[in-house]
C-alpha cells in the first residue's frame, strides 16, 4: 500500500538553503519516490529569494485561512513540479517571508545586521499551522509528517493537541539536524502559537522562563531521529546534548540515527562536468594529478609535488577553524605541504586566513566567499580534506571528499566517526585520518601523520584513495532506512 509522507521544512535544495537541512529535504524525497512505494509532498515557505520563473512555480490556492491562537491569518499556496515526482508547495505570506534575503542571510536573521528576527517564533508557528492546513486543503492525509529542526518542531504538538479528525491516524517524525539550534524565544508567543499554558512547563516547552520550540517538539513527536548513528549516541550525553540530553535520554527508545547521503549525480568525479578532468577509482592517480595541476594554478601554489590539504567549509568555530588557526603556521613552518582554504563566516577568521598567502606565498591559497566550481576543483585536486569539527551531526564534506579521492583529516565525532575509517598503518587500509582531542596539538599531529604517510608510504595512500572512492554514500540506503522507520511509526510491518 502506498504511503503518504508529508515533509514540512524551512528550506529545501535547490529552491533555498543555508546548510545541510536544505540538502536533506531536497534529496531524501527524490530517493524515496524513486526507490519506494510512497507519495511525497513537501511544504516550505515562499521566501523572497526563491526564483519563481526558474523553478516553474504557479499559483495553486488563494485565500487559505489558518486559525492561530488569537487571530486568523490568510495566505496563498503555490506549487512547483521542478523536482520530478515530488510535489513541492510554497506558503506565500509576505508579512513573514517576503523579507530581503542576501546569500544565506535573511531566512532566520536580518540580512543587514545578521541578528535573529525577533518574531521568528511567530513566523514559524504560523508556518507549521499553515502547512498542516495546506495538506488538509489539498485533501492529502499523510501517514507520517516528517518535520525538521526547531522551525517546524511545533507541528507534532499541533497534531496531538488539536485532535483534528483529518489527521487522526497521522504520526510525526522530528529530525534533529543540529541540536544546539533550538528556537528559544519569549513566552509572549504562546497565545498566538496556540500553545496551552499547561504545556509551558520544564517537561515540554518551558526553558528557564522562555519557550524552547525544539524541546517541545522532542516531547511531542512520535519518533525522533538524527542524521548519523554516532550523533544519536552523542546527544544523550551532557557534552553534546545542548541542555536537552535529559529529555533525549528519556526518549532514547524513540531515537534513531540515520546517516545522510550525498547527491551522487552532483558529486561524481566520473561525470562531473565542473572539474577539468573526469576520472574513476581505476585511474584516480592520473585523474587527480591532472586536476591537482589545475588547482595549483587556480590558487597560485608553487608545485604539484607536495601534498595539498583543502578546507571548504563555513568559517565558524563549530568547524574547528580556531584549532586550524592555531596550528596552520607551525605546520607550514615545519612540514612540506600546501593548503587551499575557501569559505566565509566569522570576520576574525576570514581576516586571519586571508592574510596568510602574503606571509606564505605559494604555500597557501585562500578564497573568502564560496562557489561550487572551486569546491569541486578542490575535492578533485587536493590530496587531503580538513574536517576538524568540534561537533558534526553528520557532515557531507568528508563523504564528498572521499568520493573524489581526497582523504579526510577529521575529528572522531558525529557523522565523521561513522564515515571515516581510520588509517591502519600495518595493513595500509582506511579512508582517512582521525583524532579525538579538541586541541590544535591533536590537529597538528594528525596533519603530520597524513603528511608523513604521503611521503613515506605512497602505496598506502593509493590504496586508501581507491578504498575511499569505492564507498557508497548515495541516498539509496538512507532512504530505505527512512522508509523502514516510516513503516514502524505508522505501524506497518
Amino acid at each position: 500500500m502506498t504511503q503518504n509522507i508529508l515533509f514540512i521544512a524551512s528550506e529545501m535544495t535547490p529552491f533555498v538553503k543555508t546548510g545541510g537541512l536544505g540538502d536533506v529535504v531536497g534529496a531524501l524525497p527524490k530517493s524515496l519516490v524513486a526507490n519506494h512505494d510512497v507519495h511525497v509532498k513537501v511544504i516550505i515557505p515562499l521566501y523572497s529569494c526563491i526564483d519563481y520563473q526558474k523553478f516553474n512555480l504557479y499559483p495553486r490556492m488563494h485565500g487559505n485561512c489558518v486559525n492561530m491562537g488569537n487571530c486568523q491569518e490568510f495566505f496563498s499556496v503555490h506549487q512547483s513540479d521542478f523536482i520530478p515526482g515530488v510535489e513541492t508547495y510554497f506558503i506565500e505570506f509576505n508579512k513573514y517571508f517576503g523579507r530581503p534575503i542576501y546569500r544565506q542571510h535573511g531566512l532566520y536573521d536580518d540580512c543587514n545586521t545578521h541578528q535573529e528576527y525577533a518574531d521568528n517564533a511567530y513566523r514559524f508557528s504560523f508556518f507549521s499551522r499553515a502547512a498542516l492546513q495546506t495538506a488538509k486543503d489539498l485533501g492529502f492525509r499523510p501517514d507520517v509528517v516528517h518535520v525538521h529542526d526547531w522551525q517546524t518542531a511545533l507541528t507534532p504538538y499541533y497534531l496531538k493537541h488539536d485532535n483534528d479528525p483529518f489527521f487522526a491516524h497521522t504520526k510525526s517524525l522530528l529530525t534533529l539536524h543540529n541540536l544546539p539550534y533550538q528556537g528559544r524565544f519569549g513566552a509572549d508567543v504562546l497565545p498566538y502559537a496556540k500553545i496551552d499554558w499547561i504545556d509551558f512547563n520544564p517537561n515540554a516547552f518551558e526553558d528557564y522562563g522562555r519557550i524552547n520550540l525544539l524541546k517541545g517538539g522532542i516531547r511531542f513527536a512520535d519518533k525522533l531521529n538524527t542524521v548519523s548513528p554516532n550523533y544519536a549516541r552523542e546527544i544523550l550525553t551532557p557534552e553534546y546534548g545542548a541542555g536537552l540530553d535529559f529529555m533525549l535520554r528519556e526518549r532514547q527508545h524513540d531515537l534513531v540515527g540515520i546517516l545522510n547521503g550525498i547527491d551522487t549525480q552532483m558529486w561524481n568525479p566520473q561525470n562531473d562536468s565542473i572539474i577539468p578532468h573526469q576520472y574513476t577509482w581505476n585511474d584516480s592517480e592520473h585523474g587527480k594529478a591532472r586536476n591537482k595541476n589545475e588547482l595549483v594554478r587556480h590558487f597560485n601554489l608553487d608545485t604539484s609535488d607536495k601534498p595539498i590539504f583543502s578546507m571548504a567549509v563555513r568559517l565558524t568555530e563549530q568547524k574547528g577553524v580556531k584549532m586550524l588557526s592555531e596550528c596552520i603556521e607551525p605546520v607550514l613552518n615545519t612540514m612540506h605541504c600546501q593548503f587551499v582554504i575557501m569559505g566565509n563566516g566569522d570576520g576574525w577568521i576570514q581576516n586571519y586566513f586571508d592574510s596568510l598567502p602574503k606571509k606564505y606565498p605559494g604555500r597557501i591559497g585562500v578564497k573568502i566567499g564560496f562557489d561550487s566550481e572551486t569546491e569541486h576543483l578542490m575535492d578533485a585536486g587536493s590530496d587531503f580534506s580538513l574536517v576538524p569539527s568540534i561537533y558534526e551531526p553528520c557532515g557531507l564534506k568528508q563523504m564528498v571528499s572521499q568520493t573524489y579521492g581526497a582523504l579526510p583529516v577529521g575529528r572522531a565525532t558525529g557523522g565523521l566517526e561513522d564515515t571515516i575509517l581510520n588509517y591502519n598503518e600495518y595493513y595500509g587500509v582506511g579512508t582517512g585520518f582521525k583524532f579525538h582531542d579538541i586541541s590544535s596539538k591533536a590537529l597538528y599531529n594528525t596533519i603530520g601523520w597524513a603528511n608523513a604517510t604521503w611521503y613515506d608510504r605512497p602505496e598506502h595512500i593509493k590504496m586508501m584513495r581507491k578504498m575511499a572512492m569505492k564507498q557508497n554514500y548515495s541516498w539509496n540506503k538512507s532512504s530505505t532506512d527512512y522508509k523502514n522507520l516510516y513503516n514502524k511509526i505508522a505501524g506497518v510491518y
